[in-house]
């Protein structure tokens, strides 16, 4: 199949047939497939713009670079959500290669972005990420005064099975300044994490 006909099956409603396309694309990748795949994050098409982050992922870590790039560049809230998700896709998909430094900065810096879905998709990202990212998780929790985003951190902690981030969420879940909601959002995520503590944790999520 052509990478035309493959890309038009990325719309397809049958959720079978876009993976089978997903993963044709990336077998059969050429030097303008991250750039083709890069501009699908501004259509409307929620389905074939959702694809295309999966295929992204699936193409893997050297797509990291075009994604950062864009998630600082591009002006479009939804293109830059997209990115962050993408980078996670990337992570969920080839967990035993070392994420990029690159993106973690990128996330980082988009933790502080104006639109609140691409802080919440950062934070996912990072959380997805795990422990090579949790101090930079950590830093922007310490000198974040947005409470919406340090309950989006917080949910990305409670994903990350290593000490720091309990230790973290225990912290915030006893301090007498912690904001209301982030106090009990981080009295809920330390349960579930103290919970699990029994379990033989390795070193990513």
């Amino acid at each position: 199949m052509s990478q035309d006909a493959l890309f038009e099956q990325l719309k397809n409603p049958n959720p079978h047939l876009r993976d089978r396309a997903m993963w044709e694309i990336v077998e059969s990748k050429d030097d303008d497939t991250i750039s083709r795949l890069m501009s699908v994050l501004d259509e409307t098409d929620t389905t074939y713009r959702r694809a295309a982050v999966k295929t992204i992922g699936a193409v893997g870590v050297e797509t990291v670079p075009a994604l950062v790039e864009t998630l600082r560049a591009s002006d479009n809230g939804t293109v830059r959500s997209s990115c962050a998700k993408a980078l996670a896709q990337v992570s969920l998909n080839y967990p035993e290669e070392e994420f990029p430094e690159e993106g973690i900065e990128g996330l980082k810096e988009s933790l502080q972005d104006e639109n609140p879905v691409v802080n919440i998709a950062s934070a996912m990202a990072l959380g997805v990420i795990g422990v090579p990212a949790l101090d930079t998780l950590l830093d922007v929790l310490n000198s974040s005064d947005n409470p919406a985003l340090g309950v989006a951190i917080i949910n990305a902690l409670s994903s990350i099975k290593d000490e720091r981030a309990v230790a973290a969420l225990k912290e915030l879940a006893e301090s007498e300044d912690t904001d209301m909601y982030m106090k009990q959002m981080a009295q809920s995520a330390f349960s579930r994490m103290d919970m699990l503590k029994g379990l033989e944790w390795k070193g990513k999520k």
